[in-house]
């Protein structure tokens, strides 16, 4: 049996606040959230865009403040958000599905407890830093915080988690396993710590990021002087149905997720095959699943865009394979010049974005980026959103072992 599926609610936990249009608004004006990374000397060249004034005690109890690390918080907050936009209060507890995507877990907190373990000693460790630790423990909470005891799904895909949560979240729904998902992404971020995180130095000497003293150069997607990343945090939680349930509740389909693609590069831990063949690839199953053949309908992509020459390079490629019958008919963006890389959510934060800019009729530019790399056959969107008929997209998302995945998604 298959199910239209809708998207009915949906929250975000941002750099720039809560609140989802407030956040859309704010990448419409091409305001960038990224400034230099707070953990490391100023002239150190790495910058993240971080969730500030985030308290955790605004969204559940303290003691479930206490045993969860930023990323199931941000969860906590996000799936209160989507619940309330969706107008959800009832959740059937066998016939709800849970399916959050993260790269890094409570990666934050065992880096936390390792760093006051080796300076004040074992006493130090923080009581709760396994049940912080663990990736499954967002998608937990849900199910602890709202009787669920459907399907509990924590997909690790790195940067193509939320994509891959989504897709699956609606599997389950496609194939009359649960009438309702709870899906996205969620990141936690290392901003109140006062330590030099292993893994942020790790981005400097991988050769992640290049130096610069220019945050708006931070990361410059798809251009021709991109020089590397920039970090990001946050999370964007959706409600999904299947369009029967929608209807017999009464509730307005924000979106409708029309195609899933799913499939390894098989090529390298960390850089993407060059040709960006199986890019395409992935891209077609997408377009293939939606029943969209070449992709005529599809009016912009929301790309997985993250500003080093490796990665951008093989994404440009795959569009122009799969697009390239379009030329600059395509209209693309990437959001990642806003608010950085926010690794396994960043998707779910660009579907947020893509599903208002459907409802307002308009293409969020790309921010920081002025050089457009000249291999680019499509439009790239710049400066200002782009009024366009989007009733139909394409979002990517490619990650570290060569995760590539993507999604298609139409108005409601």
């Amino acid at each position: 049996m298959n199910h239209d599926v809708v998207v009915t609610g949906m929250g975000v936990v941002t750099p720039y606040g809560t609140d989802v249009h407030t956040f859309y608004d704010a990448l419409a004006a091409g305001k960038v959230a990224i400034k230099p990374t707070p953990w490391l000397p100023p002239d150190a060249g790495a910058y993240t865009a971080l969730v500030e004034g985030f308290v955790a005690e605004d969204w559940m109890s303290s003691k479930v403040a206490e045993g969860t690390d930023r990323f199931a918080q941000y969860a906590l907050a996000a799936t209160k958000l989507a619940l309330g936009s969706a107008g959800l209060s009832q959740l059937d507890s066998l016939r709800t599905a849970i399916v959050f995507g993260t790269a890094m877990g409570g990666t934050r907190a065992l880096q936390r407890a390792q760093s006051l373990l080796e300076r004040h000693g074992p006493d130090a460790v923080p009581r709760k830093t396994q049940i912080q630790v663990w990736p499954n423990m967002a998608a937990a909470q849900i199910a602890m915080e709202y009787d669920l005891h459907g399907p509990s799904l924590t997909v690790c895909t790195a940067c193509a988690s939320s994509i891959d949560a989504i897709g699956t979240a609606t599997r389950f729904i496609q194939s009359g396993l649960a009438d309702v998902a709870l899906t996205g992404g969620t990141e936690g971020s290392n901003g109140d710590i006062d330590f030099l995180p292993a893994l942020s130095a790790n981005e400097m000497t991988y050769g992640m990021v290049s130096p610069t003293t220019d945050p708006s150069k931070a990361c410059r997607p798809f251009d021709r002087d991109r020089t590397g990343i920039a970090g990001g945090d946050g999370g964007a939680i959706f409600v999904l149905e299947s369009r029967a349930h929608a209807q017999a509740r009464g509730a307005t389909p924000l979106g409708v997720v029309r195609g899933y693609g799913s499939l390894a590069d098989g090529y390298h831990p960390s850089s993407p095959e060059p040709s960006g063949r199986w890019e395409a690839l992935v891209m077609r199953r997408a377009l293939e699943d939606a029943g969209l053949d070449n992709g005529a309908e599809v009016a912009a992509i929301y790309a997985h865009g993250t500003g080093t020459r490796a990665g951008d390079a093989s994404e440009i490629r795959a569009i122009n394979e799969v697009y390239g019958y379009r030329g600059r008919d395509l209209l693309v963006t990437s959001l990642k010049g806003h608010f950085g890389h926010p690794g396994g959510s960043a998707a779910a934060l660009n579907l947020a974005a893509a599903l208002v800019g459907m409802a307002r009729g308009e293409v969020l530019p790309t921010a920081s980026t002025t050089n457009p790399d000249p291999e680019i056959g499509f439009t790239l969107v710049l400066d200002k959103p782009r009024p366009a008929d989007v009733s139909t997209i394409q979002l990517n998302a490619f990650g570290f072992g060569g995760q590539n995945a993507s999604l298609i998604v139409s108005r409601g």
